[in-house]
């Protein structure tokens, strides 16, 4: 079989760090004049994996130790019964992941992946590099020292790849002058004969066409075309003024046909992004905002099928896909700006911010600072970018997802969210907010803005009536619940259901007891949550006393009726905060196997991992 003679670099990522992790490693090959291919997991067939040389494999781990969606497919081909313990003999890998030590399935995916490349004959180049995004550098602390391994490894093993040996890199300034991307400006005259309904385009339309031409949206990236649009009916706080934390429960309505959607699913939305910003961006790098564009891929032809492409405001393109002021810019970006900067001490700051040397210094100024596209740029007034490059480096505005907290049936033509409205300081006393967040607590129900949404199947399947449920759900994680409590409400008018024990946890009992008359309602009077169905309500207050009482101090109280109610099939479903909620709640269950059971605590987590194997133990966690 004839082996492919170039480097191959496939990456599945769910937020653009590893796609930001597997560009560097091609910018890397190429200045070293190694043939290398880059590409989406998701774009990859893998029947031809036993053609290749050497494979470089970048993934992230999403949420509870699952796979990015673009790799799911990839997975499951790999999984096959059928394919021999040699079926990748000479074939050399290695796998870079990127995951979060504060998780419990910390890189669980990189782990999982690189053992079945092994299993399935693969030789390795380098052992696999774990990047951690609680390393005082992020995932780069790994990266780099990973990265200056893997060109000497490669060298030893394939030197043909690397004909100038490892360390010959070819000078920066010849690679720089190409991005990705290539702009077209059109004239309005031309566009309103050639497109005659321009002015019948509707805002799904342009919204799909502005992130279509987007170098950030992939082929397995569906947020240009919403499911939906919802218009906002309610913004309500649910905890009182000035308490120190603002959350809300936001009602939406469907303006075009309703869509259907289960409990436990998720709704992702594109925030709108600020004027303000959005001015301030265009005139910083000397943009005309009214200027009609198109923008599409260097490497193809613009006659191919491009120029039929309808062109949209520069301003509109701006705010529908570039993040100008919530995400922080990528370390190519400094590197790209030391080449347009035309101050000296920035230019020198600008390459030290690149360079490996620099990288816990802008791991502080950047990342640590949550920095946004904007306050850079006004950070270094004598860079000037083209636009090409921007559109290439500043990050896609991304959609942000959210469990949602209603059942279809209860409500038919509605959507209902419960939103924690993020703010924070930053170390150095910089006020930040959540880009999503915030801008739904502003938007008045009265002004009828059209939301662009998507809806995706979330790690909470719906239970069936049937079904025991045991749900801990302190703060925010409330939310999925509400939708089961109203659904099973609704279930419980015309069949008999299975008990409920719910576990809620806030801070004060006054400040932050979000929906307590509807829990208090539905465990009063034979009430789905009631003890006299078999379930309960019990709620941790954590500083309503001196010492603090936490979910898991609720469990342990009623360590007996959580243990029959497992006994009795219950599924358990956990949601919340990723720190250590979820841990602490896994940590109880076992205590509570164990003590009314009488077993070790190490029968006890055998126990809860069997549930998990089964289908009855999910967690949904955020950070």
């Amino acid at each position: 079989m004839q082996h492919q003679r170039r480097l191959l670099i496939l990456y599945a990522t769910q937020t653009g760090n590893a796609l930001d992790a597997a560009e560097r490693l091609a910018r890397e090959a190429e200045r070293r004049s190694c043939p290398n291919k880059l590409l989406s997991l998701h774009d990859y067939d893998p029947s031809l994996l036993p053609q290749e040389e050497a494979v470089i494999f970048v993934v992230s781990t999403t949420g509870q130790g699952d796979a990015p969606d673009s790799m799911k497919v990839f997975w499951r081909f790999l999984l096959q019964r059928n394919l021999s313990n040699q079926w990748l003999k000479g074939v050399h890998y290695t796998v870079f992941g990127l995951g979060d030590s504060g998780y419990q399935k910390y890189n669980f995916v990189a782990k999982k992946l690189d053992k079945r490349l092994m299993d399935l004959g693969g030789t390795t180049i380098l052992e696999r590099g774990l990047g951690d995004d609680q390393h005082p550098s992020g995932y780069e602390g790994t990266l780099d020292p990973w990265i200056s391994s893997l060109w000497r490894m490669l060298n030893m093993i394939k030197p043909e790849l690397l004909p100038n040996g490892p360390d010959v890199v070819i000078q920066d300034t010849v690679l720089i002058d190409r991005p990705k991307v290539q702009i077209s400006y059109h004239n309005i005259e031309n566009i309103e004969s050639r497109f005659s309904s321009a002015s019948d385009l509707t805002s799904h339309d342009i919204l799909r066409r502005a992130r279509s031409m987007h170098p950030g949206n992939s082929s397995s990236d569906r947020s240009g075309h919403p499911d939906c649009f919802l218009k906002m009916v309610k913004n309500l706080p649910l905890t009182r003024p000035n308490f120190g934390k603002d959350v809300r429960h936001f009602e939406f309505e469907f303006v075009s046909d309703a869509v259907q959607y289960d409990t436990g699913d998720v709704l992702e939305i594109l925030p709108g992004q600020d004027s303000a910003a959005v001015d301030a961006f265009i005139q910083r790098c000397n943009l005309d905002p009214d200027s009609l564009i198109t923008v599409s891929p260097r490497e193809m032809d613009d006659c191919n099928g491009h120029g039929s492409r309808m062109p949209v405001k520069l301003r509109t393109f701006v705010e529908l896909t570039m993040d100008i002021a919530s995400a922080s810019p990528r370390r190519y970006f400094f590197e790209v700006m030391s080449f347009f900067a035309t101050a000296e001490h920035e230019k020198e700051r600008l390459k030290d911010f690149a360079s490996p040397e620099g990288r816990d210094d802008l791991y502080q100024y950047n990342q640590k600072e949550r920095r946004t596209v904007l306050e850079v740029l006004e950070d270094f007034p004598s860079v000037q970018m083209p636009f090409e490059w921007l559109i290439q480096l500043v990050p896609l505005l991304k959609t942000r997802a959210f469990s949602i907290s209603s059942s279809q049936s209860a409500h038919p033509n509605q959507v209902h969210l419960t939103v924690n409205v993020v703010s924070w300081t930053t170390p150095y006393k910089r006020k930040k907010k959540g880009l999503c967040s915030s801008w739904l607590a502003t938007l008045d129900p009265c002004d009828a803005v059209s939301i662009p949404a998507w809806f995706q199947k979330g790690s909470l399947p719906t239970p069936s009536p049937s079904l025991p449920l045991i749900l801990v759900g302190p703060g925010t994680g409330c939310a999925p619940f509400r939708g089961f409590i109203e659904q099973r409400a609704l279930q419980s008018k015309t069949h008999s259901t299975a008990p409920i024990m719910f576990f809620f946890g806030c801070w004060n009992e006054d400040g932050d007891f979000l929906y307590k008359d509807f829990w208090l309602n539905h465990s009063q009077n034979n009430g789905v949550l009631s003890e006299a169905k078999g379930g309960g309500f019990y709620v941790a207050f954590s500083r309503d006393q001196p010492e603090k009482i936490y979910v898991q101090h609720k469990m342990r109280e009623h360590s007996e009726r959580v243990w029959n109610l497992l006994a009795e099939g219950a599924a358990v479903y956990i949601a919340g905060s990723s720190t250590n909620m979820p841990t602490d709640v896994t940590s109880a269950f076992e205590e509570i196997v164990s003590k009314e059971n009488d077993i070790s605590k190490e029968d006890a987590a055998r126990l809860i991992r069997a549930l998990e194997r089964s289908g009855k133990y999910h967690i949904e966690a955020w950070s």
